[in-house]
């Protein structure tokens, strides 16, 4: 009786020692998957004019990087020319002054449209009078918008990246594609979105018509 029951109680530290052990290890599995984590995202805040290059960069084609041009305004509030390129594109960097995280970019054919966008703001037009006027420009051929010419925008609401992998933390891709004068009758898209992730397009019949594409919202960085 006494051997059955030394016998028992062996098991049942045994069976306490091995529970422990798993719990231990399932901690120490947790705060080693959250140190590593951690350590992968590395992330920093943008506070200079070369964190405005490398993350506006992030919404250009990752082969044409090298060769965009950015603009945007730096780090004590100038519109300049962040970096030189003589690619086909032009990114627009963040705003540093403004909460959250937005650039876009775009072939340089739109240029002249865009340029004059900003160039209108400047001189405190609003939304409405700066649609109006580049509105009559299209239409009288001042300015020319290429159909089929792409926006892309990166944007998010942190100003927090990865140095790694230079992704601003929670950020997206949405895609305009310009369509000038395109209704919904002559390209075949609803004006208004069915599900994330499916084109509509907006602005028909104006000179803004343009597809949009957003991004699921489920859709990891």
């Amino acid at each position: 009786m006494k051997n059955l029951f030394a016998t028992l109680l062996c098991s049942a530290l045994l069976l306490s020692c091995n529970s422990s052990d798993k719990s231990k290890d399932k901690i120490t599995e947790s705060t080693e998957s959250k140190t590593t984590a951690k350590a992968e995202k590395q992330l920093k805040p943008i506070e200079t004019d070369q964190d405005l290059i490398t993350t506006a960069l992030m919404a250009a084609p990752a082969e044409s990087r090298a060769t965009s041009k950015v603009i945007g305004y730096n780090m004590t509030g100038e519109f300049v020319t962040l970096k030189e390129g003589d690619g086909a594109y032009i990114v627009l960097a963040d705003d540093p002054r403004k909460d959250g995280f937005n650039a876009a970019c775009y072939h340089k054919s739109l240029e002249p449209f865009m340029a004059r966008g900003r160039a209108l703001r400047a001189e405190g037009k609003s939304a409405e009078e700066i649609f109006a006027i580049r509105e009559a420009e299209v239409k009288s051929g001042t300015i020319k918008i290429t159909p089929g010419s792409a926006l892309h925008i990166y944007y998010g609401p942190n100003s927090m990246y990865n140095e790694e992998t230079s992704k601003v933390e929670g950020a997206k891709l949405r895609y305009v594609i310009y369509t000038p004068f395109a209704t919904s009758a002559s390209i075949g898209l609803p004006e208004t979105p069915t599900a994330p992730n499916h084109p509509w397009i907006m602005n028909p019949g104006t000179h803004r018509a343009h597809i949009m594409i957003s991004p699921l919202v489920n859709e990891e960085n």
